[in-house]
């Protein structure tokens, strides 16, 4: 029997409050997976991805509730039998009575969402969003703003990679180590899309995931031509994003007093080595789940 807490209701209230669904972007899907209204909830999980492991570890916990960066299903399903990985994933949790929630990009838009906390960490000041939504410029894709005193490439890149939980992939620099960088521009996760937009290209220096060989050479040699220089520091997009659970679920515990709210310990960065690398680092508890 699940222990007396926190109504669904009210949780859904209270992440609705803190990251309203109609900021998400329309293709996304985000908001209340799995769970009645009438459930009880006294231990919520925040994780970035629904894995058997951290499906596993909120069991472990007891927490009755999961709330996921990525959504479990994002993409149009056809069955959820057992046999397919989401549906032994949605099996699992109602076979446990654990509610699944999902705060996506209307978190990444959000004012002290996945980028502005990012920003924060790295010692941004005076950040604005890269790509302000429409009808608000407080929100919006990515963050971008100064140091408070200029850095060079180098000390840049192991400020980053001293904030972030270590992966097979590491911290990735396209530039110069001497490069000077004041300006930052940040988005964390798959950032290629506005890897051309005028805020990011005007700053010394663009952080984000998943980037491809041509758009990065192109964007570096084009700044070469105008007579600037312009670097790129490709993190983990599970690195990157990590960042924000703690933030998040202090924010919800804030707003629900009483409400267990812990941080995932799993790392669900899909890749798991490479050559002469160590093999361990992925999908390894680093020292328990954090209570916030």
């Amino acid at each position: 029997m699940t222990a007396p807490g926190i109504s669904l209701n009210d949780l859904t209230t209270a992440m609705q409050s803190l990251w309203p669904t109609h900021n998400a972007a329309d293709w996304d899907k985000v908001g209340l997976v799995l769970g009645a209204g009438d459930m009880q909830i006294s231990r919520v999980l925040f994780v970035v991805d629904v894995t058997p492991a951290t499906v596993a570890e909120a069991i472990e916990m007891n927490c009755q509730a999961i709330v996921a960066h990525h959504p479990l299903l994002l993409r149009g399903v056809h069955d959820l039998a057992e046999s397919t990985a989401k549906g032994a994933h949605v099996a699992e949790l109602i076979r446990a009575g654990i509610v699944l929630y999902s705060a996506h990009t209307n978190a990444d838009v959000a004012q002290d969402g996945v980028a502005a906390v990012f920003a924060e960490k790295i010692g941004l000041l005076g950040c604005e969003p890269i790509e302000p939504s429409l009808g608000d410029s407080s929100l919006g894709i990515g963050r971008v703003g100064d140091l408070a005193s200029p850095v060079t490439l180098g000390d840049m890149a192991n400020r980053v990679a001293s904030v972030l939980p270590e992966t097979v992939t590491g911290v990735r620099v396209a530039g110069e180590s001497s490069q000077p960088v004041t300006r930052v521009a940040v988005c964390p996760g798959a950032g290629d899309s506005v890897l051309n937009n005028e805020r990011v290209i005007s700053a010394d220096v663009y952080i984000t995931a998943d980037l491809r060989h041509h758009p990065v050479r192109d964007a570096i040699d084009e700044a070469a031509a105008s007579g600037r220089t312009f670097a790129v520091i490709e993190v983990s997009h599970w690195a990157g994003e990590s960042l924000w659970l703690e933030s998040a679920a202090h924010a919800l515990a804030t707003k629900l007093p009483g409400l267990n709210c812990l941080v995932s310990s799993i790392n669900t960065d899909p890749w798991l080595f490479s050559a002469g690398s160590n093999p361990s680092l992925n999908q390894q508890p680093n020292s328990g789940a954090k209570q916030l």
